[in-house]
């Protein structure tokens, strides 16, 4: 059966692994319709990708699925450092970090933390969310074709159970279709970067004994190095379910096929250190570590993002949290150009923003491969493309965007710098404080998402009255919120903070959070006309030229 049905959606999002359904979620959550397809018949059934940095987990958080999250993944809220040995039964061992958070002075950043939560728990979470909130995702469905025009792109979809095709128009397209993106092939968008690094089969096996074996260490992962059969171990629930990363050499001709139920569970065995452990392999999947960015972020009214935009070494989980916060960048000026707040022009600063990150974090994740000494890394230790700059911290959270929908940054500053500054600068997070609001305590980050955002202090309220005039003329949605005590308020600092030197502005100043908590813009003092000053800031950064 081939019938032609005919489709048409705002945006349709192509792939629906983590990124898709990022993006499905955060364009729900704005209220602009769309359809996801996935070619695969369900959600991803092997534990990967598992580890989600603070960054991933704010967004989620102003989306309303942390917590949802973090129950799916709490059989490993337990685990967090890293461990390096040569085997588990032996004396040489070495934590590379106990704690991803020791002394827990990430609250001072967020009130978001980081979050082990494997790839297969994720994405149903996922899925359940954003059909929750009004997303049509389709699986089972591929992309058969598309081609664009100046007003919009014509996709031809195929179900893969029934055969019947549909011809989906939409506005715009967001290609989250993998690495090998045959959307990005069609563009013809070339990249950048190293290439291939190593090859891993992830090997999933059961054995009830490795839980004594490994005894109370609860670590994230354990890197093995016993040159004779080396290896990352990663537990899925501490008992009795387990993943293996074994070293594959393809370039010596080693095929798929060489990794035997047998050869897996001696290799393990010998890893591990325990030649009489019980080991059962109950999956296999091959994987490639890479470093690759493509040259552009999209063509026309197609956009990439994940694993289509970049890849990048596993080690420090970067590259799906790199993707997922692509999603969450990209769904909300999709969203303000299809709602008429912003000129299309808006959707340029896309790439603008997230390329130079992509390319500044694949750097650093290879470097991470090489200080961690991963298996199957050939890679020196040490600095690689510049990617040792910033610590792990800084390059989840820290990162800015010096060009984009952004005034008043400075365009030669690196993207990542030495150390956490969020002090609310244009063009970095907005920072974290704890304000009572309506009797309640709430993160001044919980107040982003569907909007733009004014704070500014209470003793003046000037800004509130040109917010309004000025909301009024672009036709816009503006959120005000007046820090302070008193009747004029409608958030008081908390714990004695300083709101106004917390934003580098003083008293007399205004700072102006776009939906997805970065600073566009800030008054570090009072306005000779706040009006004007307003009107010409949100003009400008919304492209309404």
């Amino acid at each position: 059966m081939n019938e032609n049905v005919e489709h048409r959606v705002p945006v349709l999002i192509v792939g629906g692994s983590l990124v898709g359904l990022s993006a499905s979620l955060f364009l729900s959550r704005l209220g602009i319709r769309h359809l996801l397809v996935e070619k695969h018949a369900d959600t991803s059934t092997h534990p990967r990708g598992r580890g989600n940095n603070v960054r991933t987990m704010e967004v989620f958080r102003a989306a309303g699925a942390e917590q949802l999250i973090r129950d799916a993944a709490s059989v490993l809220a337990d685990n967090h450092g890293i461990l390096q040995a040569k085997s588990l039964t032996g004396d040489d061992q070495e934590w590379l970090f106990k704690e991803i958070d020791p002394g827990g002075g990430l609250a001072r950043f967020s009130p978001s933390g980081w979050c082990l939560c494997s790839q297969n728990d994720l994405e149903p979470v996922l899925v359940r969310r954003a059909r929750a909130e009004g997303g049509e995702l389709r699986f089972s469905t591929e992309l058969l074709s598309f081609e664009q025009d100046p007003d919009g792109v014509t996709a031809v979809v195929k179900d893969r159970e029934t055969g019947e095709h549909t011809t989906v128009r939409a506005d715009y397209l967001v290609a989250a279709d993998g690495p090998r993106s045959p959307i990005r092939e069609q563009l013809r968008i070339g990249q950048t970067g190293p290439g291939d690094l190593f090859h891993n089969v992830s090997i999933t096996f059961r054995s009830r004994q490795l839980a004594s074996v490994v005894g109370d260490r609860r670590f994230i992962v354990c890197y093995l190095t016993n040159p004779e059969a080396d290896g990352a171990l990663l537990p899925v629930d501490n008992e009795e379910h387990w993943v293996f990363h074994a070293p594959w050499q393809p370039d010596r001709g080693e095929t798929l096929e060489d990794f035997t139920d047998e050869r897996c569970a001696a290799h393990i065995r010998k890893a591990v250190g325990d030649r009489g452990l019980d080991v059962e392999i109950t999956g296999k999947a091959p994987w490639h570590a890479a470093e690759r960015v493509a040259e552009r972020y999209g063509a026309g009214r197609v956009f990439l993002a994940g694993d289509s935009a970049h890849e990048m070494s596993p080690t420090g989980a970067f590259g799906s949290n790199t993707g997922i916060q692509d999603a969450h960048n990209l769904a909300w000026k999709l969203a303000a150009v299809l709602n008429g707040t912003a000129g299309p022009a808006l959707l340029e600063t896309y790439e603008a923003e997230r390329l130079p990150v992509a390319r500044a974090t694949s750097a650093r994740a290879s470097a991470r491969s090489g200080e961690h000494s991963h298996p199957g890394f050939a890679g020196s230790p040490g600095p690689v493309g510049g990617g040792r700059k910033g610590g792990m911290l800084t390059v989840a959270l820290g990162y800015r965007y010096v060009r984009g929908a952004v005034l008043g940054t400075d365009p030669d500053l690196p993207v990542v710098p030495e150390g956490m500054e969020l002090r609310g600068e244009p063009g970095t997070r907005a920072p974290h404080l704890w304000v009572g609001r309506d009797g309640k305590r709430v993160s001044t980050l919980d107040l982003y998402e569907r909007s733009f955002v004014l704070l500014f202090d209470a003793g003046h309220p000037e800004w509130r009255a040109a917010a309004t005039r000025v909301a009024e003329r672009l036709a816009l949605r503006l959120d005000v919120f007046a820090i302070g005590s008193g009747p004029g308020a409608d958030l008081e600092p908390l714990g004695g903070a300083d709101w106004a030197a917390a934003h580098g502005t003083g008293a007399e100043g205004a700072v102006l959070v776009r939906p997805d908590a970065f600073v566009a813009w800030r008054s570090e003092g009072a306005a000779a006309d706040a009006e004007a000053t307003l009107h010409e800031a949100l003009t400008a950064l919304l492209r309404r030229g």
